[in-house]
């Protein structure tokens, strides 16, 4: 059960870097059996069609990063959005682990800590780079690397 709970952290780190990464890749592993989620409100993941309609949210995220008119995540929307996004992929991985709202608690736990750390590392590789462009690519391939793991953890 705390390996689980880890992953419902972690899932909330990726959360904090990708919005919509993380309920991606939690719906793709809820609709292919991987997190079995029961009867529980966070179930809906697992539905036809949420796998897709979450990919396509991320992939819109992904392009929309990149766009100089995109607010900082640290902005009350979109850090409001992170932790949201945090809260129901850890209560979904809680759910398995066998406790719903301690996953959702540290799946917000864990967008606060993807959220801000991811920031701060961005901007430090950005300087390092000298653009920002390659430090969001390589956040973007941070967080699709953690989802993937972290959902494989389920097969």
């Amino acid at each position: 059960m705390t390996t689980l709970l880890f992953l419902a952290f972690l899932i909330g780190v990726v959360a904090g870097l990708r919005t919509m990464t993380a309920p991606a890749a939690v719906a793709w592993a809820a609709h292919l059996g991987w997190l079995d989620l029961g009867d529980s409100w966070p179930a809906f993941l697992g539905w036809q069609w949420t796998p897709w309609i979450f990919t396509a949210l991320a992939l819109i995220e992904f392009v929309a990063d990149q766009l100089p008119s995109t607010p900082s995540r640290t902005v009350p929307t979109q850090f409001g959005a992170r932790l949201a996004s945090g809260a129901l992929t850890g209560a979904a991985i809680g759910v398995v682990a066998g406790n719903l709202w301690l996953g959702a608690a540290l799946g917000v736990a864990g967008a606060v800590v993807g959220t801000l750390g991811g920031a701060k590392a961005r901007g430090a590789m950005a300087r390092a780079l000298g653009r920002d462009t390659p430090a969001a690519l390589i956040e973007d391939a941070v967080a699709i690397a953690g989802a993937v793991a972290i959902v494989l953890a389920f097969r």
